[in-house]
């Protein structure tokens, strides 16, 4: 058995090793200085621009990288992998269209603040501005959605490069950083010394907040009657879970949690009021509406939050914690604004706070609306419901595994029917909502934590944007448990059409998608169906029984709506609440 220590000293080792001082490529000091920054695992695609960086792979034993069968599918994986573990995920491409087709997967972890270094290659040097063969200014494609780019222009600069990117992506407000390598340059050699100082004139992240601001928190606590928390996807990303339940438990202030902030809480507190917004609780959305006091931990008041704007809110004092200043007041006028990293402002927090004592009411009021409004859905015993499948695998997991989703309805029963009680349980795509995301995001998450079970759970339509990644799941035995929600429509958009445009459906059936089953098999993946109760807990059961990856078709009714429901245009207080109406 290898001891703590023992890892320790090998990786020691493996660092003194690969701090020495000699002349080497390009592409061997991107390979080291990657090892260097503690990358264990890099998701790629080869291609012409990128053939030396893939030429100083071959036989090293220190790097590993998997293939993936699409660059979208490298980008998801190393977001997964980000979100999972809290390490900055890395993914490699060509040029030209390897590059673009890292695009979505870039704006995806941008718009989320997941923290990702996004290696590219480049035509030569020389060439750059002459439309050369799978030649694209990826820099200037990706710079709206990036936090920094580069385009290294000499070899010499490539380790400092490197350890820039990995700092400015993994502090602040995190997100995706790229970086462009002409092929010239990952061939050219130079003397390789690491760099371990980052000094970047003009960025310098607030970390502690000012005090003052603090203080005004403290006070507004201790006058509010009506208080709420609205913790988002920022506590995850600090690491603050721990100071936020602290900072409730001795406030005893009510919390809800975004749809990023899941986990973020324990769903089990008596004091959590579910997830607000479109698809959130009906007691999280009147609370909003009827708080004096709104504290907006991490969150960015994003539309599927606030709803309609000019009725967000209404009777509240705003507090906004966040990292990033532009976010304060973007949306919302903030009364109290706070910069600063969560987990350090909630330690300042907690050194002052107290009960609010004049919430008492309030709290019974909130947890006797949770108990009258759950979420709530009329079950079926002649077919099979989505929610019910949901609960099944949060019963036999109990709810400690990792659950990444793809993008419509499966993904908000996930959200509302899977209790997270831990962070970075849950992975999914929430500011730009991208279909393909839940698959490959699942393999990499897996990668971050082999010792977990990972359920990817995803709707027929977007298990078919990146279903070739079933491969490397089967060649590299990755144990993923592959859920697809089959209800052989674009769910989401279906239940847009039924309610908002009177049943006029277009475009929406998916009734020609493959068998999902022997599409698992023609990968060397065990594949299952299951269309009734007795058949859906036995093929789960077996599949989570099976030591390697397993894909379980859950056939479901078509027509089957997620509810509560706020229409865009509408307040978050008015909401449609189907079978519960």
């Amino acid at each position: 058995m290898v001891t703590q220590d023992a890892t320790m000293k090998s990786k020691e080792e493996l660092k003194e090793r690969l701090s020495k001082h000699e002349v080497i490529s390009g592409s061997e000091i991107l390979l080291r200085s990657l090892l260097l920054e503690d990358v264990d695992c890099v998701f790629g695609y080869p291609g012409g621009a990128v053939l030396y960086i893939y030429d100083a792979m071959h036989g090293n034993p220190d790097f590993n990288h998997l293939l993936t069968r699409h660059e979208q599918g490298a980008i998801h994986a190393a977001d997964g992998y980000a979100r999972a573990s809290g390490k900055v995920g890395v993914c490699i491409a060509t040029s030209g269209p390897g590059a673009t087709n890292l695009v979505t997967g870039i704006a995806t972890a941008y718009m989320d603040s997941v923290p990702m270094v996004v290696i590219t290659g480049n035509v030569i040097s020389s060439l750059i501005g002459s439309d050369a063969f799978q030649e694209a200014d990826i820099t200037g494609i990706t710079m709206p959605i990036t936090k920094h780019s580069y385009l290294v222009r000499d070899v010499v600069d490539l380790p400092r490069i490197i350890h820039e990117a990995f700092h400015i992506a993994n502090t602040g407000r995190k997100g995706p950083v790229l970086i462009d390598i002409p092929k010239d340059v990952s061939a050219a050699k130079t003397l390789f010394k690491p760099v371990t100082e980052v000094s970047i004139r003009g960025y310098n992240p607030t970390v502690s907040p000012n005090k003052l601001q603090v203080d005004k928190l403290i006070k507004a606590i201790e006058q509010a009657e009506r208080p709420l928390i609205l913790a988002g996807g920022g506590v995850v990303y600090s690491g603050g879970h721990e100071e936020l339940l602290e900072f409730v438990t001795k406030t005893q202030i009510p919390i809800t949690t975004t749809l990023l902030g899941l986990g973020a809480f324990p769903s089990g507190n008596d004091l959590w009021l579910g997830m607000p917004g479109m698809h959130g609780t009906y007691t999280a959305n009147k609370s909003i509406q009827s708080a004096d006091l709104l504290i907006n931990i991490g969150a960015r008041f994003d539309d599927r939050v606030t709803g309609k704007l000019a009725g967000f809110a209404p009777l509240a004092k705003i507090v906004h914690i966040d990292i990033d200043p532009a976010e304060i007041g973007k949306n919302v006028p903030t009364d109290i604004p706070i910069v600063g990293d969560v987990k350090t402002v909630l330690q300042l927090v907690n050194q002052q706070a107290k009960r609010a004592d004049k919430a008492d009411e309030w709290r019974a009021q909130l947890k006797a609306s949770s108990e009258q409004y759950p979420f709530s859905y009329t079950d079926s015993e002649d077919e099979l419901k989505p929610q019910w499948v949901v609960e099944l695998i949060y019963e036999t997991t109990n709810g400690d595994a990792i659950v990444t989703t793809d993008v419509g309805q499966h993904q908000m029963w996930a959200a509302q029917y899977y209790k997270f009680n831990k962070p970075r349980s849950w992975v999914t795509s929430g500011g730009l909502g991208t279909m393909g995301f839940g698959f490959p995001s699942a393999i990499g998450a897996q990668m971050a934590n082999p010792d977990r079970v990972v359920v990817s759970i995803n709707g027929d339509g977007g298990m078919q944007m990146c279903a070739q990644e079933l491969a490397i799941c089967a060649i590299n035995n990755i144990p993923v448990k592959v859920v697809i929600i089959n209800n052989q429509v674009l769910g989401m958009v279906r239940q847009w059409q039924e309610l908002i445009h009177e049943n006029r459906f277009s475009h929406i059936d998916l009734a020609g998608s493959p068998d999902f089953v022997k599409l698992a098999e023609a990968y060397g993946v065990k594949g299952f169906r299951a269309a009734n109760k007795e058949d859906a807990r036995a093929v789960w059961e077996e599949a989570l029984r099976h030591p390697g990856p397993a894909v379980v078709e859950f056939v479901v009714r078509k027509n089957e709506n997620v509810y509560p429901m706020v229409a865009q245009g509408s307040t978050i207080d008015q909401m449609i609440m189907g079978d519960a109406e």
